[in-house]
């Protein structure tokens, strides 16, 4: 396991942190000012031109078709850049490699036939349209998947969607949904499922209301509540094979949560700079507050967890290219609960330094900490994925009795 950069991931690392600081953090107010509106801000698309002109563009789907633009970067290899991108929230929009769209490239690739590539994947490989996964519901523990009770009926050429969703990223600015639901009651518990594409001006899509988290939305991709009131769906419009959604859904989660703790990482890098900066710029009670132990501890502890973080985190997404998500499962798992834990700490102790003030608007830290806390939850939250750790670590093959070479003797 070398988690050295080749020379091309080298040079993508130096021309990505140039255009960052050359095309979006001259611009960091401004866009900071619409992501509390819940928006990108107006100049996002010339952004992207310029990142798309550099080669800087869809950089984190692996299994990209071969006529797509972009990199076909593996999960290793983009976890630098990833992390990069993180120090910013809503960066990874200006590279085509942001959340929820990222993920649903994903899954599409391998699933989409010709037509649905022409109509549904094609424009978001080209960043003209956005995109929502849509199965968390707010009547069930959407934890266990099996539970998910929108239903997915054919009618004759047609689907008929019926159900509720909610927290759903960027569904309202998305052109299309893609739609998680029970297609067919009497199959297997892992076969009951299907994954369809439901344009969002579909007649019957109504959206409820937004769902913000702890007040947190996230940059251009605000969560909301949906009602798929018996919305009719034309059956080409089925992702894969009926009953393919937990396989679909396994395909997208796996990169998904591993690039939310990839990026992160990246903003526990901009939140170690910043209580940096306060601690160096305050006094109080005759001293600067970077002389204080209780400073310098917040500030050490907040680095041994990020290290710990990113090598984890980096060991996974090694394990993801090197023998997929089955073997590595168990450390899915360990990364989505540790990587929550570290940035919700460390956030705490950023507001902290800060005080009132990074509890405000003033600074990112108060959506570093709500988001965090939501990280413990979306995608599973972490007693599942502590359940799954614990299933799947080795159990011992005889009594511990039986191992004289570890336990002395009683008397």
């Amino acid at each position: 396991m070398d988690f050295a950069h080749s020379p091309k991931v080298q040079g993508l690392v130096d021309q990505l942190e140039a255009f960052i600081d050359s095309e979006i953090l001259p611009r960091a107010r401004p866009w900071r000012e619409a992501a509390l509106q819940g928006q990108y801000p107006e100049f996002i698309a010339e952004v992207q031109n310029k990142a798309k002109d550099e080669g800087l563009w869809n950089l984190a789907i692996p299994n990209l078709p071969s006529d797509a633009p972009g990199e076909r970067l593996t999960n290793a290899e983009f976890a630098p850049l990833a992390e990069m991108m993180g120090r910013f929230m809503g960066a990874p929009k200006a590279f085509n490699c942001h959340a929820p769209d990222v993920p649903n490239m994903i899954m599409m690739a391998d699933a989409v036939t010709s037509s649905q590539r022409q109509l549904w994947l094609d424009p978001l490989l080209n960043g003209n349209v956005q995109s929502a996964f849509a199965m968390t519901e707010p009547s069930v523990a959407s934890s266990d998947a099996t539970n998910i009770q929108t239903t997915i009926k054919q009618d004759g050429n047609d689907f008929i969607v019926s159900g509720r969703k909610w927290y759903i990223s960027g569904a309202k600015a998305a052109s299309f949904h893609l739609v998680m639901g029970v297609s067919d009651d009497d199959a297997a518990p892992d076969r009951r499922h299907s994954v369809i594409i439901v344009p969002a001006d579909s007649p019957g899509v109504r959206f409820v209301r937004p769902t913000p988290f702890l007040g947190f939305s996230e940059p251009g991709a605000p969560a909301w509540e949906i009602a798929f009131e018996d919305v009719r769906v034309p059956a080409e419009n089925l992702l894969g094979e009926s009953g393919d959604g937990f396989i679909l859904g396994q395909t997208r989660l796996g990169p998904a949560r591993v690039h939310h703790c990839m990026r992160a990482i990246g903003h526990c890098e901009t939140l170690i700079e910043l209580m940096q900066m306060r601690a160096s710029e305050r006094t109080a009670f005759g001293k600067n507050i970077s002389e204080y132990d209780s400073i310098q501890h917040m500030i050490a502890r907040s680095r041994i967890e990020i290290e710990q973080a990113r090598l984890l985190t980096w060991s996974c997404a090694w394990m993801l290219d090197q023998e997929g998500f089955k073997s590595a499962r168990q450390h899915v798992s360990m990364i989505k609960v540790a990587v929550a834990h570290a940035y919700q700490s460390i956030a705490d102790r950023a507001m902290q330094i800060f005080g009132a003030m990074g509890g405000s608007d003033d600074t990112p830290i108060r959506d570093a900490f709500s988001w965090a806390r939501a990280l413990r939850i979306f995608d599973g939250p972490d007693e599942v994925h502590l359940r799954q750790i614990y299933r799947l670590e080795p159990k011992p093959s005889k009594p511990l009795a039986a191992s004289p070479q570890i336990l002395k003797p009683s008397a």
